[in-house]
């Protein structure tokens, strides 16, 4: 047993829970599953991302963290995915298109996106990792 933390989940807040777990599956290339209370949990390698429609409790959705990290095998797959699905982060980098997949000035080969409610992931690829 070891006393440091391990992060298991993730929550992601919505305003439409259906959207989010289209958009979600498309991005993640995972079907996930619906649970009680308004939740979609996507396991993403022993952590899950649970999308939450906080809009069902009348509350407006507040964007998480900036930014989750993901890593994956082929990150031009993800990113054309994100493209189709029109997420792709507006904003720059160190001067380039958060958008783009570029390798990084710390190494990592990656791009960004914004959901529609303001949540922020990287997606980075496997085998570039700044760890």
């Amino acid at each position: 047993m070891s006393d440091s933390p391990k992060l298991f989940r993730v929550t992601l807040e919505v305003a439409d829970l259906e959207r989010a777990t289209q958009l979600y599956a498309a991005l993640f290339g995972l079907d996930g599953q619906r649970y009680p209370g308004a939740r979609h949990y996507f396991d993403c390698g022993g952590v899950i991302v649970a999308v939450l429609d906080v809009s069902r409790g009348g509350m407006p959705p507040t964007p998480g963290p900036k930014s989750l990290y993901f890593a994956v095998d082929d990150v031009d797959i993800v990113h054309a995915r994100a493209e189709q699905l029109g997420v792709l982060a507006p904003y720059q980098v160190h001067g380039e298109p958060a958008s783009a997949v570029i390798t990084r000035p710390w190494g990592e080969r990656s791009f960004y996106v914004v959901d529609p409610w303001g949540n922020d992931l990287c997606f980075c690829e496997n085998g570039t990792l700044y760890t």
